[in-house]
C-alpha cells in the first residue's frame, strides 16, 4: 500500500485568493446605509469558517487574522470598512488587530462610509424568553438599538437536550411583530411561557450556550448540530451578548439543582421504586439498574435533573444516549421502556408537568419503544462472549468498547501456561503481561522495556478515552487500512514527542491524516 507523507503544519498558508474574493465582496459595503445591514454582512463573511478545522492551525487566527492582516495591506476603502466591522464583531485577537490597522488607514486619510462610526454603538432595549415547560428549549430575543433608531432583535435557540448549546440564531428588524407572536403563541398553548427576562440573566444564558456549542465545533460535530444559519449570525450573536450588562454567570439553564450525590441518587431511586408508579414492575433487580441509569443520565447529562422529564429527553435517553453509552442486561434491555414510563408518572407530577405534558411524554416512550429494540445492540450479537465484554466494560461504559478492544486484542485463549482469560485489562499488572504477550515476536530488542512502556501509556489512554482525538485518530488511519502496531507507533511517537502539553497533543492528533512513509519503530 502507497503510504502519503504527511503533510507539516508549516506548509499551511493563508489562502489570499479567499482574502482576495472577500476584499471583493466588502466593496458592497460602502453602499450600505446602516450599521445593522454592513454587520449582518461581515458577520455572514467570518462565519465562512466557522466550527471548521484546519491541519496545522486555529482557523480563527490563520482565516480570522489572516483576512485582518490581508484587509490591512489592501489599505482600500472597502478595506477600512470591514476592519471596522471585524474590531467590533472579532475574536479579541481579531478585533485588536483590526482594531489598531483601521486606525492606521484612518490616519492616511483613507475614506470611510458614514455608517463606520456607529458600528457596535447599541443599547439593549429589552430580553425576553420564550420556554416550554418541559424545559428542553428556551428561545431567548434580545432587542437593541442605534441611540433609539434601528431596532432590532438578536434570536438564539438553546436546546437542554444538546448541552445547553445554541442550535439556531437570527436576527429580525420587525421587533414588535416578533414578540406579540411569541406572546400570542404561549396564549394559546397550555406547554408555552413566555416572559421578560433580565438582562444579566440573558448574557449569562447565551453566553453558556454559545460557549457549549464551540466546545461541540472542536469536537467536529457542531455543523451537523445547528441550524444552516448558525454559522452566519455568530459573529453578530457573539458581539451583541457583551452589549448586554454582565451578571453572575450561572450554570443553564437558570433552574439547574444542587449537584446529587452518590446517596441522594440512591434516596431518589428507592423513594422511586417504594412509590404506586412502580407497583407493576416485574422484575424489581433490572427495575431498580435501570432508574440508576435514568437518574445517572439526569444528574450527568441534564444539568443535575433527574426528575425533569420530556417527549424529547426520554427519546434522547432511549435511542441514542442508551445505545452508546450503556451496557444493559438483556433483563434490563426488557425493562428499561417499562420503568422508564413509570419513572414519568412518577417524577411528572412531582416537578407540576401539566396532566396534557405527562400524556404527551408517555406516548413519545412508547412510540420509541419498537425502535429502542432495534437502537440498542447488545454487543454480544455480534458473537462477544459476554464475560469478555464484561472485563473490558467493567464501568458498563458501551463507547469504550471498540477503543478498548484494541488496546487488548488478545484477551481469550492460552499463550504458553498463561491463560488470557484469566487476566483483567483493567489491572495494571494484568495489563503489562497481555502487552508482553503482544509482543512476544519482539522479545530480542534492545529498547524493549522502554518500548513497552509506551505501549503501556497509549493503551492506558485509549481505556480512559483520553484525549479522545487519540482514539479518534487511530480510527481515521485504520480505515486506510494501515496494521494495529504500525498505528499504535504513530500514537507513540506523537505523545513520545509532544510531552506533557494536552493541548498540543491534542492538535498534533488532529493533524493526522495517513502514517507517514517510514513509521516509527
Amino acid at each position: 500500500m502507497s503510504r502519503r507523507r504527511r503533510r507539516d503544519p508549516r506548509e499551511t498558508r493563508p489562502p489570499d485568493d479567499v482574502f482576495a474574493e472577500m476584499l471583493l465582496a466588502a466593496r458592497e459595503l460602502l453602499a450600505v446605509r446602516s450599521p445593522l445591514d454592513a454587520e449582518l454582512m461581515v458577520s455572514d463573511m467570518l462565519g465562512a469558517w466557522w466550527g471548521r478545522r484546519l491541519r496545522g492551525g486555529d482557523v480563527e487566527q490563520i482565516l480570522g487574522e489572516g483576512l485582518v492582516d490581508y484587509a490591512a495591506k489592501a489599505g482600500t476603502p472597502a478595506a477600512l470598512t470591514l476592519l471596522v466591522s471585524v474590531a467590533y464583531l472579532g475574536t479579541a485577537r481579531q478585533a485588536a488587530k483590526a482594531e489598531g490597522a483601521a486606525l492606521a488607514l484612518m490616519e492616511s486619510d483613507v475614506a470611510r462610509p458614514r455608517w463606520a462610526d456607529r458600528v457596535g454603538a447599541v443599547k439593549p432595549t429589552g430580553c425576553y424568553v420564550s420556554r416550554d415547560v418541559y424545559g428542553d428549549q428556551d428561545t431567548v430575543v434580545c432587542t437593541f438599538a442605534y441611540n433609539g433608531e434601528d431596532r432590532h432583535a438578536l434570536v438564539v435557540v438553546v436546546d437542554y437536550n444538546m448541552g445547553g448549546m445554541a442550535r439556531d440564531a437570527w436576527v429580525s428588524s420587525q421587533v414588535d411583530k416578533l414578540l406579540e407572536q411569541a406572546r400570542l403563541e404561549a396564549a394559546g398553548n397550555a406547554l408555552l411561557r413566555f416572559e421578560e427576562l433580565e438582562p444579566q440573566q440573558a448574557r449569562a444564558l447565551l453566553e453558556f450556550a454559545m460557549k457549549a456549542t464551540r466546545a461541540a465545533a472542536h469536537g467536529r460535530t457542531a455543523r451537523k448540530l445547528v441550524s444552516d444559519s448558525y454559522s452566519a449570525y455568530h459573529a453578530f450573536a457573539r458581539a451583541r451578548i457583551k452589549a448586554l450588562p454582565p451578571g453572575r454567570m450561572r450554570p443553564a439553564p437558570a433552574h439547574t439543582e444542587a449537584p446529587y450525590s452518590r446517596d441522594r441518587r440512591a434516596m431518589l431511586a428507592a423513594e422511586f421504586l417504594a412509590s404506586d408508579a412502580a407497583e407493576n414492575l416485574s422484575d424489581p433487580s433490572a427495575a431498580s439498574r435501570c432508574a440508576d441509569h435514568i437518574i445517572d443520565y439526569g444528574c450527568d447529562q441534564d444539568f443535575g435533573r433527574p426528575m425533569r422529564v420530556s417527549p424529547t429527553k426520554c427519546e434522547t435517553f432511549l435511542l441514542d444516549w442508551l445505545p452508546r453509552k450503556v451496557l444493559l442486561s438483556p433483563s434490563e434491555q426488557d425493562a428499561m421502556p417499562h420503568v422508564l414510563s413509570a419513572w414519568v408518572r412518577f417524577a411528572g407530577p412531582r416537578i407540576g408537568l401539566p396532566d396534557e405534558g405527562v400524556r404527551a411524554t408517555l406516548d413519545a416512550v412508547w412510540e420509541a419503544t419498537a425502535r429502542f429494540t432495534e437502537a440498542y445492540r447488545d454487543p454480544t450479537t455480534f458473537g462477544l462472549d459476554r464475560s469478555l465484554v464484561e472485563r473490558l466494560l467493567p464501568d458498563g461504559d458501551l463507547s469504550a468498547l471498540a477503543r478498548r478492544a484494541f488496546a487488548f486484542p488478545l484477551l481469550q485463549g492460552m499463550r504458553g501456561s498463561t491463560s488470557l482469560d484469566l487476566l483483567n485489562p483493567a489491572d495494571e499488572a494484568d495489563r503489562r503481561i497481555l502487552l508482553e504477550i503482544d509482543h512476544a515476536d519482539e522479545l530480542g530488542r534492545t529498547d524493549l522495556e522502554e518500548h513497552l512502556a509506551w505501549h503501556e501509556e497509549i493503551a492506558s489512554r485509549l481505556w480512559v478515552g483520553d484525549p479522545p482525538q487519540l482514539w479518534e485518530a487511530a480510527q481515521r488511519l485504520i480505515d486506510l487500512g494501515h496494521d494495529r502496531h504500525d498505528v499504535l507507533h504513530v500514537l507513540i511517537e506523537i505523545a513520545e514527542r509532544i510531552g506533557d502539553h494536552p493541548d498540543e497533543l491534542a492538535a498534533a492528533l488532529d493533524d493526522i491524516a495517513d502514517i507517514p512513509d517510514e513509521p516509527p519503530t
